[in-house]
């Protein structure tokens, strides 16, 4: 626990923990919210996703630019700009007229969307910047950034039951409004971000930015691999206690969507007390492989109680995943494109979770619910393959990076 200890001693640490935490509870908000709200304008379940869908397209798309922007002019600026623009956007939508045509709609999702401010860019940025030449407290750090991260998937939609009771959908935009318009002006004013220097010099926006540096395609795609992962298992959970024929299907699964989160945030604080030798790439790869067996021993659980303990345990893996490949980043990316790398990080992983929610849906209608659980146990396995190359490229980028220091 010294570690931690530490880490909360760092300048600006619990604003990071704590305020940036709630800064992006919409995260785990504003897609259901936006759902229910447009499905109660419109009727239409179909449109009602065109819009969620709009919301996430334009964040993927346009999170990297921000993230580059954050780069050249410092995250605080950034950080203040979109900080303010996402909840003007956000208002639109809730208050645009019944009346108002569909095309307005997905508009307004998708300028909400694009404004989305890259806070978790530059809150791992800050830990990766505050720790330099700590290994140990980094790490700590990055387990407990992931750990509190997972809270966002708990708390969100658990927020947005109790708003869509106690008053209706738009109550919950409003709510995800406020918390990222204050949680993100705290947190952009923080010493912690502040004392992040901005790179005038950096590559235009035209350039491919951490596209090109040695490795980082590599480490995208096991991004990719985990985030489809996590979005077909997101289906299949459902699926199964759709499946099963309990009185609630839909409280079932969201105790076990629950449990698997809440096993990932242990998981990973118990990670970050650990000292482990071997390189960063051979650890990653170990960890993917487990969250891969993790997921693919869920067909074989007889019953939602041994599904239950099964998440939970195998969710221990999925923080401690996350807290290497994070650590993976900085080690690979240049301080002059830290906060567009860790952007291209969360694109690929929003983009890789909704093409695995959506294969995974198709798996489940015509195969059954074990197919839809072993696709994302493929998919993990597939970036657990890309890391454990020994000559792969993240292996040989984290060796000269090595190597050079």
């Amino acid at each position: 626990m010294r570690s931690y200890l530490a880490v909360w001693r760092i300048p600006g640490a619990p604003v990071l923990l704590i305020v940036g935490t709630v800064a992006r509870v919409g995260i785990g908000m504003i897609s259901l919210s936006l759902l229910l709200l447009v499905h109660g304008m419109t009727g239409d379940w179909s449109r009602a996703a065109l819009a969620s869908a709009s919301y996430a397209i334009a964040g993927a798309v346009l999170s990297p630019v921000w993230g580059r922007l954050a780069d050249r002019f410092g995250p605080t600026r950034i950080l203040l700009i979109s900080g303010i623009a996402h909840p003007i956007a956000l208002v639109s939508l809730v208050f645009s007229p019944v009346t108002s045509p569909v095309t307005l709609i997905y508009a307004a999702a998708a300028l909400a969307g694009a404004t989305y401010p890259p806070l978790t860019a530059a809150i791992r940025g800050a830990w990766t910047s505050l720790t330099r030449g700590d290994s140990g407290v980094r790490k700590a750090a990055l387990a407990a950034e992931a750990s509190v991260f997972e809270l966002v998937f708990v708390a969100g939609p658990l927020l947005v039951s109790f708003f869509v009771a106690l008053a209706n959908p738009a109550v919950a935009l409003g709510f995800s409004a406020f918390a990222t318009l204050a949680g993100t002006l705290v947190t952009a004013l923080s010493p912690a971000i502040r004392a992040q220097r901005p790179h005038p010099s950096a590559e235009p926006t035209s350039g491919l930015g951490p596209l090109r540096v040695p490795g980082f395609p590599s480490l995208l795609a096991c991004c990719a691999g985990l985030g489809a992962a996590f979005g077909a298992a997101t289906v299949a959970i459902p699926a199964y206690s759709n499946e099963i024929g309990v009185d609630n299907p839909s409280t079932l699964a969201g105790i076990l969507i629950a449990v698997w989160s809440l096993g990932s945030a242990l998981g990973g604080v118990w990670f970050g007390t650990r000292v482990v030798r071997s390189a960063l790439s051979r650890q990653f790869a170990w960890l993917l492989g487990a969250v891969a067996v993790s997921l693919l021993i869920l067909p074989a659980m007889p019953g939602p109680i041994t599904l239950g303990i099964a998440l939970a345990l195998g969710g221990a893996t999925i923080a401690p995943a996350l807290t290497v490949e994070n650590a993976l980043v900085g080690r690979l990316s240049p301080g002059t494109m830290l906060n567009e790398s860790y952007t291209w990080m969360v694109t690929m992983s929003v983009s890789a979770s909704a093409f695995g929610s959506a294969i995974a849906g198709l798996i489940v209608d015509q195969v059954g619910v074990g197919a839809g659980f072993g696709f994302a146990g493929l998919a993990a396995a597939f970036a657990a393959g890309v890391a454990a190359m020994p000559s792969g490229a993240i292996a040989r980028a984290e060796a000269t990076v090595a190597a050079a220091a």
